[in-house]
């Protein structure tokens, strides 16, 4: 990888499930630490999460983005992407696109051509928006699947939409108070945008 101008401060991102032994957290900091080095980057945050990459419901995960919002960082490195997260490729685009949008920059240390500062970023970005959208296709077609076959058996009135607990729309609508958008909203707090702004404008 090459040296980038511009990036002073770096926050490090690495996790581990505690169900795959595949590494130890401690390994991808010591390679992510030496390669910051290098680069004459200065490590001004860990952020270390001990579970699962499936879900957002990460404590270090989220408060990585919300100190990415306050630009405590100028980048954030990660071991691989699916160190970053193992939610699909729907929610790992909108995680990288929340920290562009933060202004912080993202780059893979095992993965080269996932780097926003790279020459490829825009021709990434793109492939991974049209992975997305097929998962999305193929979900759809699998929930319409489902309900076909709820109707075919009888069940329909299993098809209502589940409500959200009340204590997710107080938080909805707090953090909405303060300016966050339905996205980030939704990503905080395992929803949907749409459900974001049903609450919100039910408030």
């Amino acid at each position: 990888m090459k040296r980038l101008n511009g990036i002073k401060n770096v926050a490090l991102y690495a996790r581990v499930s505690t169900k795959d032994g595949r590494q130890d957290t401690e390994n991808q900091l010591i390679a992510l630490g030496e390669y910051c080095q290098k680069q004459g980057w200065t490590v001004v945050e860990e952020y270390i999460d001990h579970e699962t990459g499936g879900t957002a419901k990460r404590p270090h995960f989220q408060r990585m983005f919300a100190d990415a919002r306050a630009r405590k960082f100028d980048l954030v490195l990660f071991w691989a992407l699916d160190r970053f997260s193992r939610e699909g490729v729907s929610a790992t685009l909108a995680y990288l696109e929340r920290l562009t949008a933060a202004g912080v920059n993202w780059r893979s240390y095992t993965e080269e051509y996932l780097d926003s500062t790279g020459l490829f970023k825009e021709a990434v970005i793109a492939i991974l928006a049209v992975i997305a959208k097929q998962e999305r296709i193929r979900r759809s077609e699998r929930a319409r699947a489902a309900i076909a076959r709820l109707r075919r058996q009888g069940q329909a009135d299993k098809l209502g939409r589940p409500r959200t607990e009340p204590s997710k729309r107080a938080k909805a609508q707090k953090l909405r108070a303060q300016g966050l958008s339905l996205r980030d909203i939704g990503a905080e707090l395992g929803i949907s945008a749409a459900t974001v702004q049903r609450i919100v404008a039910a408030a």
